[in-house]
């Protein structure tokens, strides 16, 4: 599908509003409530086909689409979730936000246009190693923390690259991708989960374990001091509204 697609396709999505977006829940594994979501972005291609961020959002990389489909999120999110978030101040949202728009001054303009700055406590901006940022993004990542917004460096392998990131960049939360989890198999533990007990006991980092489809998976991570998780096991992506029932479902049981 990514062949497919280019730039222009891409922007005139965004003109005829053909994006929408979906909520993943983020749920504690301590006692499996719903602690907030991650906003995820897909495209409604004609009347059927709906295509997944991973088959677009790629091609939008270090250009001026970039920015337009990060701030559109934004502007989605605080129509959909803003009074929301306002009634639930513990709830957590995470928006993906490409290192290369940092201290470009577009990310503070749309959170005080759209309201979300109001709830920058709430807010947890995700960024990927893929694009490490340059030193004017490195700057005002550091800078973030003084807004209330937090960030979470997102697919994480802890590899070399991840950890020496770690260290130049301040960091909340940390996103353990698909790729390790799939690793939890029940036969051998893997070694990385014992480096990762490490990482938890020695700094004040919350981790974020992706992709969990098994309670086995779940167990593993909760037992090396993960705190929280997502994936089908839990929920699918949700609409805004069945986002709503879910989390308030999840703190009655």
């Amino acid at each position: 599908m990514a062949g497919t697609l280019n730039l222009d396709d891409i922007r005139r999505a965004l003109q005829a509003e053909e994006f929408f977006l979906v909520y993943q829940p983020i749920v504690s594994l301590q006692d499996r409530r719903c602690v907030g979501a991650e906003a995820l972005i897909r495209w409604r291609r004609g009347n059927t086909t709906v295509v997944d961020a991973g088959d677009f959002i790629p091609q939008t990389e270090n250009t001026p689409l970039s920015g337009a489909v990060t701030y559109w999120v934004m502007d989605t999110v605080a129509t959909e979730l803003g009074d929301w978030l306002g009634q639930n101040r513990d709830a957590l949202l995470g928006i993906n936000v490409p290192p290369e728009i940092l201290g470009r001054g577009g990310l503070e303009y749309v959170a005080s246009k759209s309201g979300l700055r109001d709830h920058a406590k709430q807010l947890v901006f995700e960024i990927t190693e893929r694009g490490v940022p340059d030193q004017l993004g490195l700057k005002a990542l550091n800078s973030i923390p003084a807004t209330g917004v937090r960030v979470a460096l997102d697919d994480t392998t802890l590899s070399g690259a991840n950890l020496a990131l770690l260290t130049r960049c301040h960091f909340d939360f940390v996103k353990i991708g698909h790729e390790l989890i799939t690793q939890l198999d029940g036969a051998n533990r893997p070694q990385w989960l014992d480096g990762l007990a490490a990482v938890l006991g020695t700094t004040g980092l919350q981790v974020i374990a992706e992709g969990i489809e098994q309670e086995q998976q779940a167990a593993e991570l909760a037992k090396a001091g993960v705190q929280l998780a997502q994936g089908h096991l839990f929920s699918a992506p949700l609409r805004a509204d069945e986002l709503k029932r879910y989390y308030a479902d999840s703190h009655v049981r």
